[in-house]
Protein backbone atom coordinates (compact mmCIF):
# COMPACT_ATOMS: atom_id res chain seq x y z
CA UNK A 1 0.00 0.00 0.00
CA UNK A 2 2.69 2.53 1.31
CA UNK A 3 6.21 2.21 -0.22
CA UNK A 4 7.95 1.98 2.94
CA UNK A 5 11.03 -0.15 3.58
CA UNK A 6 12.38 -1.72 6.87
CA UNK A 7 14.85 0.97 7.22
CA UNK A 8 12.12 3.67 7.51
CA UNK A 9 10.09 1.35 9.89
CA UNK A 10 12.60 1.53 11.82
CA UNK A 11 12.97 5.17 11.80
CA UNK A 12 9.57 5.49 12.80
CA UNK A 13 9.59 3.36 15.63
CA UNK A 14 12.91 4.81 16.77
CA UNK A 15 10.80 8.39 16.21
CA UNK A 16 7.69 7.34 17.88
CA UNK A 17 9.53 5.86 21.16
CA UNK A 18 10.90 9.17 22.09
CA UNK A 19 7.90 11.11 21.26
CA UNK A 20 5.83 8.78 22.89
CA UNK A 21 8.02 6.45 25.39
CA UNK A 22 8.30 3.21 26.16
CA UNK A 23 5.26 3.21 28.45
CA UNK A 24 2.33 4.50 25.86
CA UNK A 25 4.07 3.09 22.75
CA UNK A 26 2.21 -0.30 23.45
CA UNK A 27 -1.05 1.12 23.91
CA UNK A 28 -0.67 3.53 21.30
CA UNK A 29 0.41 0.56 18.49
CA UNK A 30 -2.58 -1.27 20.02
CA UNK A 31 -4.99 1.87 19.44
CA UNK A 32 -3.72 1.93 15.75
CA UNK A 33 -4.40 -1.26 15.35
CA UNK A 34 -7.84 -1.38 16.01
CA UNK A 35 -8.34 2.01 13.98
CA UNK A 36 -6.98 0.48 10.97
CA UNK A 37 -8.96 -3.07 11.60
CA UNK A 38 -12.17 -0.83 12.22
CA UNK A 39 -11.02 1.05 8.82
CA UNK A 40 -10.74 -2.47 7.16
CA UNK A 41 -13.91 -3.70 8.03
CA UNK A 42 -15.73 -0.38 7.12
CA UNK A 43 -14.35 -0.54 4.23
CA UNK A 44 -15.37 -4.16 3.28
CA UNK A 45 -18.75 -3.42 4.38
CA UNK A 46 -18.97 -0.36 1.65
CA UNK A 47 -17.83 -2.96 -0.77
CA UNK A 48 -20.27 -5.45 -0.18
CA UNK A 49 -22.80 -2.75 -0.72
CA UNK A 50 -21.81 -1.36 -4.06
CA UNK A 51 -21.34 -4.93 -5.50
CA UNK A 52 -24.94 -6.07 -4.24
CA UNK A 53 -26.36 -3.17 -6.01
CA UNK A 54 -24.42 -3.35 -8.92
CA UNK A 55 -25.56 -7.18 -9.08
CA UNK A 56 -29.14 -5.99 -8.46
CA UNK A 57 -28.52 -3.42 -11.58
CA UNK A 58 -26.51 -5.85 -13.54
CA UNK A 59 -29.38 -8.52 -13.86
CA UNK A 60 -32.28 -7.44 -14.87
CA UNK A 61 -30.37 -5.81 -17.88
CA UNK A 62 -28.51 -8.65 -18.64
CA UNK A 63 -31.84 -11.20 -18.65
CA UNK A 64 -33.08 -8.31 -21.21
CA UNK A 65 -29.98 -8.17 -23.59
CA UNK A 66 -30.33 -12.22 -23.64
CA UNK A 67 -34.13 -11.91 -24.44
CA UNK A 68 -33.14 -9.51 -27.30
CA UNK A 69 -30.18 -11.50 -28.85
CA UNK A 70 -32.14 -14.70 -29.04
CA UNK A 71 -34.62 -12.73 -31.53
CA UNK A 72 -32.05 -11.30 -33.67
CA UNK A 73 -31.16 -13.20 -36.62
CA UNK A 74 -27.64 -15.00 -36.42
CA UNK A 75 -25.18 -12.34 -37.88
CA UNK A 76 -22.01 -13.56 -40.01
CA UNK A 77 -19.51 -11.09 -40.21
CA UNK A 78 -18.02 -12.95 -42.93
CA UNK A 79 -20.59 -13.11 -45.16
CA UNK A 80 -21.44 -9.21 -44.41
CA UNK A 81 -18.05 -8.47 -45.68
CA UNK A 82 -18.41 -10.31 -48.72
CA UNK A 83 -21.66 -8.05 -49.39
CA UNK A 84 -19.80 -4.72 -48.09
CA UNK A 85 -17.01 -5.82 -50.70
CA UNK A 86 -20.01 -6.51 -53.48
CA UNK A 87 -21.39 -3.18 -52.90
CA UNK A 88 -18.10 -1.42 -53.32
CA UNK A 89 -17.42 -2.95 -56.49
CA UNK A 90 -20.41 -2.20 -57.67
CA UNK A 91 -20.04 1.66 -56.50
CA UNK A 92 -16.72 1.10 -58.46
CA UNK A 93 -18.08 -0.02 -61.91
CA UNK A 94 -20.61 2.78 -61.53
CA UNK A 95 -18.42 5.69 -60.75
CA UNK A 96 -16.12 4.53 -63.73
CA UNK A 97 -18.60 4.34 -65.95
CA UNK A 98 -20.08 8.13 -65.32
CA UNK A 99 -16.35 9.25 -65.58
CA UNK A 100 -16.34 7.47 -69.30
CA UNK A 101 -19.46 9.33 -70.24
CA UNK A 102 -18.46 12.44 -68.65
CA UNK A 103 -15.33 12.15 -70.98
CA UNK A 104 -17.09 10.89 -74.06
CA UNK A 105 -19.22 13.86 -73.33
CA UNK A 106 -16.85 16.53 -73.60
Amino acid sequence: MFDIGMPELIVIFVVALLVFGPQRLPELARSLGKGVNELKKALQGVKEQIDSEMEEIKSPIASEIKDITRDLPKFDYNEYLKEESKEEEQSGKESSEKEERQKTDE
